[in-house]
């Protein structure tokens, strides 16, 4: 890592005073969700060595799936082996991570998205991943979905152990496409590549369901909105980042970027796209037969399974324009930056290990496993819906590097907001990338937090 400057140093000390000020009133009030009283690493204490402390942010369903995957490890190592964790999800748990890390109280092992996961590194408050710590456990590179791993390196360094890709994707209602002749013999979507083919698709979708062909939310969630913006875009070629120089530039293709929301617009002007839909109206569009189609990361496949009478696939969003490309995010598995003995990294690396072993009941959910024995295997192969989409993970799109930027930041809620009004016909696509500009324009100048 680079040496700080001065003003960075400062910040450094101030936050380590806050934690300390915070551990002395108290900090149980961080702790709601908890499955730890005290969730070690936000208060003093001193565990067993032989317990490994891990954070996450899992809620609903992948919440329920880590619990089993956590609950077979304990079994395997004992009741005493784990002290586990759960922060609400988003900016709320990055920074109790990044206050427990700097007040030298965070845990072994916590997740991050690969793209927070970033920012992290870049502040130093993360432990670099060596081969000889990959090894130890059994684990080489390889093993990795390699665009995963490529986006988690910084300076040549690993610091992240990718668990899953979960990409933007397509769902489907079978019985509305059957109606539109958009099935082929097996009950699956037939192949759709190329602008002609998917507005082909969504007139036949459009007069099957008498309203919409597409639903994608554009009240009140702006990560779907960036989500569908970065799709089309980088398939525009558009290789650019939104953000440079760590997002101290906005180095976005503007003219692609114009095309993009464009595009977008006249999806929704033609009658193609639903215009105004928040996240549950839009799932609910499709579900109900309103809409052939549902644009949304792959997660909500245990939304859809749960609907009844329901019948759905999934597949990668098609390729429209000069090449595939998918937005997507993936969760890691981190060390937060603390002085561990030689047993300690081990016991933290083999917790990561176990946790990858167990990637079939994660998989469950619908992300793809960036673990290749799991996504090989031909378990997972005859997984249905997951296996049709899960090439999707060889292309997928990550967000630009910045300390506002990732999931769940400043800057989707910016970009996606204005994304969104041109969904919704409120706002040319001129206006929203001027509004853009001047909204991240702040950002662009402002020292990073950590």
């Amino acid at each position: 890592m680079s040496p700080r400057p001065e003003g960075e140093l400062r910040r450094r000390t101030l936050l380590r005073g806050l934690f300390a000020g915070a551990a002395a009133l108290g900090a149980a009030p961080l702790l709601a969700g908890c499955d730890s009283p005290l969730a070690a690493g936000l208060v003093r204490t001193q565990l067993d060595t032989s317990t490994v402390t891990f954070w996450n942010l899992f809620g609903g369903g992948d919440g329920a799936r880590l619990q089993s995957m956590l609950d077979t490890y304990t079994k395997q190592h004992g009741s005493n082996s784990l002290t586990a964790a759960t922060f609400a999800w988003g900016d709320p748990y990055y920074t109790k991570l990044t206050l427990a890390t700097v007040g030298g109280q965070p845990p072994d092992v916590a997740v991050s998205h690969l793209t927070r996961m970033q920012n992290l590194a870049e502040a130093d408050l993360l432990t670099p991943i060596t081969d000889d710590m990959l090894a130890s456990v059994g684990l080489t590179a390889s093993d990795f979905n390699q665009n995963a791993w490529a986006n988690q390196k910084r300076d040549g360094q690993n610091f992240a152990i990718p668990l899953d890709t979960h990409p933007f994707v397509l769902f489907y209602n079978v019985d509305v496409c059957q109606k539109a002749g958009l099935l082929d013999g097996s009950g699956k979507l037939k192949p759709i590549r190329g602008v002609d083919q998917w507005e082909a698709a969504l007139d036949a979708a459009k007069k099957a369901t008498g309203a919409h062909a597409v639903a994608s939310a554009s009240v009140g969630d702006y990560a779907t909105p960036w989500r569908f913006f970065q799709t089309l875009y980088s398939q525009m070629d558009g290789s650019t980042p939104f953000l440079g120089d760590s997002g101290r530039s906005i180095t976005v293709n503007q003219d692609l970027a114009r095309k993009t929301l464009a595009y977008i617009q006249r999806m929704s002007t033609q009658g193609w796209l639903a215009p105004i839909a928040d996240y549950a109206g839009a799932e609910e569009l499709m579900f109900t037969g309103k809409a052939a189609f549902y644009l949304e990361g792959e997660w909500e496949l245990t939304t859809a399974q749960a609907v009844k009478d329901l019948k759905f696939g999934m597949a990668p969003f098609p390729q429209l324009f000069d090449r595939k490309a998918a937005q997507a995010d993936s969760h890691t598995f981190v060390l937060p930056k603390k002085d561990r003995t030689p047993a300690e990294t081990q016991l933290a690396m083999g917790f990561i290990a176990a946790m990858l072993k167990q990637s079939m009941t994660w998989a469950q959910g619908g992300h793809i496993p960036a673990y290749l024995p799991t996504l090989t295997s031909s378990e997972y192969q005859k997984l249905e819906p997951q296996a049709s989409y899960s090439e999707v993970a060889q292309y997928t799109h990550y967000d630009a590097l910045a300390w506002y930027s990732g999931s769940g930041s400043v800057f989707e809620n910016i970009v996606g907001a204005q994304i969104a009004l041109v969904q919704q016909h409120l706002a040319s696509p001129d206006a929203a990338l001027a509004n853009i500009n001047s909204q991240l324009s702040p950002y662009l100048h402002a020292a990073n937090p950590l």
